[in-house]
């Protein structure tokens, strides 16, 4: 898999590998997640116009995976990050988070931060072995406490979550 910037293009396709990555929580009795919409193709651009946009492209060229990413106070915070099934357990997603945080150093940025499922192998057991950690509720910068508010709004607490920092 070669890591690259999105295009606008291909904006569409990553909708699609979100659907699919998020076909699995229906077996895990999560049929909310999976059924949840990928983010609109607005809001894809608005992340690809700011280069935090990435993918993980196949021998064809073609996404197999993506990653959207913002700073959050000092940080680079991955808003998400999915794989389709036929890519998964190849490590394209640790690919993606490695080029996440090589541009976060590039940055002068200090950690990846993230927000994730508790209790998902796919989630947080798979982000510790990572180098991730869990924040406690009042290690949160004010920006990460914003973003977990806007989970709640959009009802993820129904499941536990954490909030995970990898320092670069």
């Amino acid at each position: 898999m070669r890591i690259r910037p999105a295009t606008a293009a291909e904006l569409p396709a990553l909708q699609d590998i979100e659907r699919a990555a998020g076909a699995p929580f229906r077996d895990l009795g999560m049929p909310e997640i999976a059924d949840d919409e990928p983010p609109p193709l607005d809001v894809l651009e608005r992340y690809r116009r700011a280069g935090r946009c990435w993918v993980a492209a196949d021998e064809r060229d073609q996404p197999a995976a993506y990653l959207l990413a913002e700073p959050v106070d000092g940080a680079l915070h991955i808003e998400q990050v999915s794989v389709h099934p036929r890519a998964a357990r190849r490590g394209v997603g640790r690919e993606l988070l490695a080029h996440a945080a090589g541009r976060a150093r590039e940055e002068g940025l200090t950690a990846l931060t993230l927000t994730t499922f508790t209790k998902i192998p796919w989630n947080a057991p798979y982000y510790a072995r990572l180098g991730f950690r869990a924040l406690a509720e009042t290690d949160l910068t004010p920006g990460l406490r914003e973003i977990r508010a806007a989970e709640a709004e959009h009802g993820l607490e129904r499941w536990p979550r954490v909030c995970m920092r990898a320092p670069l």
